[in-house]
């Protein structure tokens, strides 16, 4: 934007107008998550962003780095929302951890869920090194290593074991989400993370 544009935009109240590679970031987001990451072509998010392809490759040398910044950002978002829950329960993990699956649970029944971007591009790129597939990867290991420290932290007597139940609870709700949707059982994730615990702890 020009320096003129710049202070009529201040003037008027008006925000700056989105660069080039912040719209094509923000289609590329929504196509990826909504339709999947190798359905959807570079004609499709250009048309959609109302750019041009030479000034996606100029911010984006490859697809598959375009697919890796999308999962970046939605990487963000994540811990963004995880530690809300984590803040709002200080020192309290295991109710850090029903307040973030809670919230999973209420999203599992939009309409528009398809569960968590992260397993979906595990799931379209198998290959080890795909630019997407490692941001993927970088995210579900963190996710491992916190909810097995959680556990710890609840005085779990095999931490490792219940952390990776909630791990795979947390991923069976990514994918039950989409297959069951409205009244399926990935509502009451929350619900069984905290009889997990509870069964843990006993022990």
């Amino acid at each position: 934007m020009s320096s003129d544009n710049k202070i009529e935009a201040s003037i008027s109240g008006a925000a700056p107008a989105p660069k080039a590679a912040d719209k094509i970031l923000n289609v590329a987001r929504d196509l990826f998550y909504r339709e999947g990451i190798r359905a959807i072509g570079v004609d499709e998010i250009v048309r959609r962003a109302g750019v041009t392809k030479p000034s996606l490759y100029r911010s984006f040398p490859s697809k598959d780095e375009l697919a890796a910044s999308y999962l970046r950002k939605y990487d963000l978002e994540f811990w963004e929302r995880f530690d809300e829950a984590v803040d709002a329960h200080p020192g309290n993990p295991r109710a850090q951890i029903i307040a973030f699956l809670t919230r999973v649970g209420k999203r599992t029944q939009k309409p528009d869920y398809r569960g968590c971007g992260m397993t979906n591009a595990a799931v379209e790129y198998p290959e080890h090194g795909h630019p997407a597939r490692v941001v993927s990867e970088t995210n579900k290991v963190e996710l491992r290593r916190r909810l097995r420290e959680m556990a710890a932290a609840m005085g779990a007597s095999d931490s490792d074991t219940l952390g990776d139940g909630l791990l795979l609870l947390i991923e069976g709700a990514y994918i039950s989400g989409q297959l069951f949707g409205l009244g399926g059982p990935a509502a009451a994730v929350a619900r069984n993370a905290d009889l997990l615990i509870e069964a843990s702890l006993k022990k």
